[in-house]
């Protein structure tokens, strides 16, 4: 009897280089839900296509296209130490949506990238959740992706996300310093913890000093453990400024660089922003991390955005108009400081509370 060519025990496929074929095939089809459930009357095609498509909008003159692309840095490390992962995606959406909402965008559509050591589809189902949420909450249609598994770049049990949004504005309604004059008004909004920044301090001050790992309580918190706090979702400003956007002259989004380094975004060369940092309480989670890493106070409002996700540039005569849009969205809302004439600063007066 033929037996055959014996198997060649020295051959070699995908699975055994580190990529395992049927495990993308597994993620891709658990991800189709999610997917769906964001689409909108914008966009095109079926799950699955090479290209995600999109309707250009109706409704605008002269519409700009306004797009961002961004990361959640090293916020997805407590994701993973915590072994829980349906909330970074929702930030990063969110994240996105507030750097072009600045300009006065609102979002069409959005794509993301997940890259991991090994690809686990349980993970991946709950990072693309977490986006499609994102996505629902800001009427963005996630029209697209990419899952990819890269051993030897990645190690077990890392992955990274990234996202890409593209949002839409008249022309004739783009927000940005060119509006900002001298005596308008600083709004300050609540944020809902670090959102995506300032996470290697944190987690270094989290680990090395205060000795806590992702499931222990953070002090202060209310029995909260430190994952609950670390990984509130970032908060998106859109709910809040959409409505009222035409009565606001500017926005800076406060990330990375902190007030100092994102509100000066929002303004001319020739004028300054005076905030007093006396003008609102600063989270505990902040001033507990800049106790227990011994953090100077400019620091902190480098590294962190110290309680202040937003801020609104208006005339004085229309302060009362955002907030009572933020009190709508449960948001905290207060004039933090002002514009004057300067050199494109930002000036940070008082000591905090």
């Amino acid at each position: 009897m033929n037996q055959g060519t014996p198997p060649d025990t020295n051959a070699m496929d995908y699975r055994s280089a580190g990529v395992d074929i049927d495990a993308a095939e597994d993620s891709k089809w658990r991800l189709k839900q999610h997917v769906e459930s964001t689409l909108t009357a914008g966009a095109r095609g079926v799950f699955g296509g090479f290209g995600g498509m999109f309707r250009v909008p109706s409704g605008y003159d002269k519409p700009v296209l306004v797009s961002s692309a961004d990361g959640v840095g090293t916020k997805i490390k407590v994701a993973i130490e915590a072994d829980r992962h349906d909330t970074i995606g929702h930030c990063l959406v969110n994240h996105c949506t507030n750097d072009i909402l600045v300009q006065g965008a609102t979002p069409l559509f959005f794509l993301d990238y997940v890259a991991f050591a090994k690809l686990i589809p349980s993970v991946v189902e709950q990072v693309v959740a977490g986006v499609a949420a994102g996505c629902r909450e800001n009427g963005a249609a996630l029209v697209g992706g990419e899952t990819a598994e890269m051993p030897g770049v990645y190690t077990e049990p890392d992955y990274d996300l990234a996202g890409f949004i593209v949002g839409v504005v008249d022309e004739d309604r783009i927000l940005g310093s060119e509006r900002v004059r001298a005596g308008q008004v600083l709004v300050g909004l609540e944020g809902s913890g670090l959102h995506t920044n300032g996470y290697s301090l944190a987690r270094r001050i989290v680990n090395e000093r205060l000795k806590l790992t992702a499931h222990d309580p953070f002090p202060d918190a209310n029995g909260a453990s430190v994952a609950d706090v670390l990984l509130k979702v970032h908060r998106s400003y859109l709910p809040t400024m959409r409505p009222i956007l035409e009565h606001v002259c500017a926005m800076a989004h406060i990330t990375g660089g902190g007030l100092p380094g994102n509100l000066n975004r929002a303004l001319p060369a020739h004028l300054d922003a005076v905030v007093d940092t006396n003008t609102w309480t600063i989270p505990s989670e902040f001033r507990v991390l800049e106790a227990a890493g011994h953090v100077a106070r400019d620091e902190m409002f480098r590294a962190f955005n110290m309680g202040v996700g937003m801020v609104v540039i208006v005339e004085a005569n229309n302060v009362g108009k955002v907030a009572e849009q933020a009190a709508a969205q449960g948001i905290g809302a207060w004039v933090m400081g002002e514009v004057v004439a300067g050199t494109g600063v930002v000036q940070l007066t008082g000591s905090g509370r």
